[in-house]
């Protein structure tokens, strides 16, 4: 009852919707690092911009505006990848939506640590992450969707011990209810108390 809680708490406050399209055009260093502040406690993870220019750019600009913050680790499955990023529908409809990232060619590949877009077809990268658990090497170069391969384009420096931590009893079965984090949030959170939520989401300044 209490993870409940905090997690409805958490996603209350990410509901803010502050979005402006200059965002966009900012560009990411080489390499930056970011903090994730979780409910189970922290990881880091570096970019390299050199792998994936434009996701990474994505990423810089959602770090700094705050993208990740009070969002849910709604998919956890065991010896594969924990997926994130908001279904708030304030933060994402007619806001970063619109502003797709363009798919690019693998050049990092999807070990264990690495992070990478989920995307549901071509050029649909943009707002949700997932970290693999495991060597998932064969996401370099299978075809979903008439797109080939997960670009990935950072990797896990510190705490992944935490990343494999959080909550993974409910698999895959959060996938079938997964629309409704955007429409009925409080319905979800109840069927799915004990998903682990980030807290904050941040670049480190070094």
């Amino acid at each position: 009852m209490r993870q409940s809680i905090i997690i409805v708490a958490l996603l209350a406050l990410g509901c803010k919707n502050n979005f402006n399209a200059k965002w966009m055009q900012e560009k990411s260093p080489e390499t930056f690092q970011a903090r994730f502040e979780t409910t189970k406690g922290d990881f880091e993870v570096e970019f390299n911009r050199d792998l994936s220019p434009l996701a990474v750019d994505r990423v810089y600009q959602q770090l700094r505006h705050h993208f990740y913050d009070n969002v849910l680790f709604y998919r956890v499955v065991p010896n594969f990848v924990v997926q994130f990023g908001s279904m708030d529908s304030t933060k994402t409809s007619h806001t970063w939506d619109q502003f797709k990232v363009k798919d690019e060619v693998v050049k990092g590949s999807n070990v264990k640590g690495a992070i990478s877009y989920a995307r549901s077809g071509p050029n649909t990268r943009g707002n949700h992450l997932f970290i693999n658990l495991k060597d998932n090497t064969r996401l370099d170069t299978v075809s979903y969707n008439k797109v080939k391969g997960f670009p990935a384009f950072g990797k896990v420096t510190k705490g992944m011990e935490v990343v494999e931590q959080l909550y993974s009893g409910y698999g895959n079965e959060t996938m079938k209810v997964y629309d409704s984090l955007a429409t009925k949030r409080l319905e979800f959170i109840s069927r799915f108390p004990q998903l682990d939520a980030i807290k904050k989401a941040y670049i480190i300044k070094k």
